[in-house]
């Protein structure tokens, strides 16, 4: 396939871009410099700008885009930055493939979103069928999803993505854990019962890829583990991996005063169930939490 990429050089992006170009797909990447190699396009999302050639020169356009949630405090203009690096890079390529002739749109549009769209489900159990939620996070997956709309109204497929965090140790959830953890400093987070969704990067890698090829899937799909876990047992499970300890808790309170915005979404619970992908029939090489970090934490060796 021409896949053409949005946020290429992001974690997700470059290790999805290495794997698709491993199996033969031809990536051309979206940059906002002038372009430097054949297989670069410059765009500049913030004004809406983009050649509408790479955009019809396409079958699949792949968006990865937006300003990271974990590494920084949630201060007012920095929503408004986490919200504007998702919605205008949506909302640009989304408009560019309603605008193409109808036998030059790209066949599919994936489109990342997060899990986060469902806010707290408690301890009930949500498929790609729940509400939606209620917190920042849900509000801005709303508004990010609606953005690739204009895509989805010109009869390209759309895939929206809502990735849980994920479980490598070279990025996602895992990597800031390792140190504290490692030194005996592990700890769940307030009162540890509430429900995690995780993923890990190998299986979200092989999900996209397998997405790809199944058009009879499209709109919201959980990119999570097989088994979901609470922040307890997943505690637990990296205390294991690398025979530690892991007793102690952060209470809430700590965990505002360090994260602001972020400690609320960390404490939610995110009961989610991956029933699209179980139902389309994908594997996953790793379903529980442990194993998964089992794996991830080796790697890191």
């Amino acid at each position: 396939m021409r896949i053409l990429m949005a946020g290429a050089s992001g974690f997700l992006g470059t290790r999805l871009g290495d794997r698709l170009g491993e199996a033969g797909h031809e990536i051309t990447r979206l940059v906002r410099r002038p372009a430097r190699h054949a297989g670069e396009s410059t765009w500049q999302p913030s004004q809406g700008q983009i050649d509408p050639a790479a955009v019809a020169g396409a079958d699949v356009v792949i968006n990865l885009a937006g300003a990271n949630i974990g590494t920084h405090r949630w201060t007012k203009h920095y929503r408004g930055v986490l919200r504007s690096s998702r919605v205008d890079t949506t909302a640009t390529l989304a408009e560019a493939i309603r605008q193409l002739p109808a036998a030059d749109r790209p066949g599919t549009m994936v489109q990342a979103s997060g899990i986060s769209a469902y806010g707290d489900t408690g301890d009930r159990p949500t498929t790609e069928e729940g509400p939606a939620g209620h917190t920042f996070l849900a509000d801005l997956c709303r508004v990010w999803e609606a953005a690739a709309r204009p895509a989805e109204d010109a009869g390209t497929r759309v895939l929206l993505l809502r990735t849980a965090p994920l479980v490598d140790a070279r990025g996602g959830m895992l990597k800031p854990l390792l140190i504290p953890f490692r030194l005996g400093l592990g700890a769940k987070l307030g009162g540890g019962r509430q429900w995690m969704a995780w993923m890990a990067l190998a299986d979200w890698l092989g999900a996209v890829e397998f997405l790809l090829d199944r058009e009879d899937v499209a709109g919201p799909v959980n990119m999570t583990g097989a088994v979901p876990c609470t922040n307890a047992e997943f505690t637990r499970a990296l205390a294991r991996a690398l025979h530690r300890p892991a007793v102690l808790a952060v209470p809430g309170f700590a965990l505002d005063l360090a994260l602001g915005g972020l400690a609320e979404e960390l404490q939610v619970s995110v009961r989610a169930i991956p029933a699209v992908l179980e139902k389309a029939g994908f594997h996953w090489s790793y379903p529980d939490i442990d194993s998964s970090v089992r794996v991830a934490v080796d790697a890191s060796r």
